[in-house]
């Protein structure tokens, strides 16, 4: 039952984001026959060091959607405080709902059911733009965003030329 409700609404929000195209960011299913792994492309945003870079990633989405959060992992090499090395993203909207055991987050920053490819991609392009070094998913990337900014805006200059000559 929760797999098929998964799947109208997953069917639902793709009709729509196929119908009218949102800024910054387009998505698709990987395999026209699962509704459950989609890769998107987020557009480096504008007036950011990331800008003109076109990341690819996959939201891979649980059996029990909307009531638990997909992973969110980008296939194109990043170098951001908030994705792991493996490309992970670590945002709050995408924890798992309800309480942060740490007390770091509240429960109305995590996942909640109302969340659509949608708003996950707008956070994660708002994410790009602001860095939450505070909780670093790559720490190496928060430290040199912190001490030495010169040498990150290199870095993440190669991921953005990088982004474009994979695609």
């Amino acid at each position: 039952m929760a797999h098929e409700q998964a799947s109208l609404l997953l069917s639902r929000q793709l009709k729509e984001l196929n119908k009218s195209s949102v800024d910054g960011f387009s998505a698709g299913l990987i395999d026209d026959d699962d509704l459950f792994k989609w890769e998107t492309v987020i557009y480096g945003p504008p007036e950011t060091l990331y800008e003109g870079g076109m990341f690819k990633a996959h939201l891979i989405f649980p059996k029990e959607y909307p009531h638990r959060p997909p992973k969110m992992k980008f296939v194109s090499d990043m170098w951001h405080p908030n994705i792991d090395q493996e490309g992970n993203v670590c945002i709050s909207i995408l924890h798992e709902p309800g309480d942060d055991k740490y007390g770091y987050e509240k429960a109305a920053e995590r996942w909640l059911p109302v969340h659509t490819v949608e708003t996950i991609c707008i956070s994660v392009i708002s994410m790009l733009a602001d860095p939450n070094d505070e909780s670093p998913a790559n720490v190496d990337a928060a430290k040199m965003w912190r001490e030495n900014f010169e040498e990150f805006k290199k870095r993440v200059t190669k991921t953005v030329r990088k982004s474009v000559e994979e695609l």
